[in-house]
């Protein structure tokens, strides 16, 4: 027979138990949650982030969680310390990021290329060189059978087909690469319209995104637009072979990207901050674009330590996937460049 008081002791034992149980369970949670890596911006890398994401977690059990919202929200998110890091393909000045306690640094390239959908064509089997691209963009060029086109184009017969120019409608460090590679080569660009994640167009639709701008390519046919390449590959978009700055029509591939890195001058003094659009030499593809990481220098902040562990195994140990994705790993001396620049700024 239980007597009343024992009656309440077990109660309060029991009790007891449930509140520790309860607590070491609400300990579990938020050890999980401050250990989750959160980042968001470039839709450009995100076919490499959600890989390298994979890999990791496979290899470590850290997860990385990287949403694709573009780069102008990732400087956004990352400005409000949203998240734990920001990727951007635009770089932030180093006054800019003083300004907002962040340091950069570059983890991959990749290039933009411009993709079209027309009946019949191959990659690369048209040619276009950036006076054109600026034309069309600004409509001012409107059917595909201008006989602009079809003089860089000798012995290839277009079709009287209106032209239907695709464009990001979100912030975007796609965008960005696009427009600064216009300004660069047409002094009418720069005037009317200039360099920016968001600018005036003045032709075109708007699509939400690289995954946005490429379906709408894949589905509508006298289309033209610009992507990172592996969108371009995985959706068998065609895209257009593109007239360098040394005056010779060169096909986007890592071979042309890695040129266009080798071309630049990288200064950690400078918080890396560097535009490859428009690179010298023979073979460098005209609109290479830097994967740049936006991360807080104040000491202390949540996940920095895990952050920079996963991004020292991407620069180290991710490089098969960067290539498999068809992205540029960065030179071994600009990797131990970035090493450096971690030490002496997150201590």
């Amino acid at each position: 027979m239980i007597r009343s008081g024992d009656g309440k002791a077990g109660f309060f034992r029991a009790a007891c138990r449930h509140m520790v149980a309860l607590a070491l369970s609400l300990a579990a949670v938020a050890s999980a949650t401050a250990g989750e890596v959160t980042g968001a911006g470039s839709t450009f890398v995100y076919p490499l982030m959600s890989k390298w994401a994979a890999t990791y977690y496979a290899r470590t059990g850290q997860q990385i969680n990287y949403q694709p919202t573009g780069s102008g929200n990732g400087i956004r998110q990352i400005r409000s310390a949203s998240v734990t890091f920001g990727a951007t393909d635009m770089p932030l000045r180093p006054e800019d990021l003083r300004t907002a306690g962040l340091a950069q640094f570059p983890i991959v390239v990749g290039g933009v290329v411009p993709v079209v959908n027309l009946e019949g064509i191959r990659p690369g089997q048209i040619r276009m060189t950036g006076v054109l691209l600026a034309a069309i963009f600004q409509g001012k060029i409107a059917n595909w059978n201008d006989p602009a086109i079809a003089a860089a184009n000798p012995g290839f017969a277009f079709p009287d087909q209106k032209i239907v120019v695709v464009h990001r409608s979100d912030s975007s460090g796609t965008t960005f690469n696009w427009t600064d590679y216009l300004s660069k080569v047409s002094p009418g660009w720069k005037a009317s319209v200039g360099a920016g994640t968001t600018v005036k167009w003045p032709a075109g639709v708007g699509a939400s995104g690289n995954e946005g701008v490429s379906t709408y390519i894949r589905n509508v046919r006298g289309t033209i637009g610009y992507v990172e390449l592996t969108y371009a590959l995985q959706r068998r978009l065609p895209y257009t072979s593109v007239q360098n700055r040394d005056g010779i029509y060169v096909q986007p591939s890592r071979d042309t990207f890695s040129a266009a890195v080798a071309a630049a001058d990288w200064s950690p003094g400078s918080d890396f901050y560097q535009v490859l659009t428009n690179a010298s030499g023979p073979d460098a593809w005209p609109i290479a674009g830097v994967v740049f990481v936006l991360m807080p220098r104040a000491a202390g902040n949540v996940g920095t330590k895990d952050a920079l562990a996963f991004f020292r195994w991407a620069l180290l140990e991710g490089q098969a996937d960067a290539a498999a994705e068809h992205y540029v790993a960065l030179p071994q001396g600009l990797v131990k460049q970035v090493e450096a620049y971690w030490a002496a700024t997150f201590r």
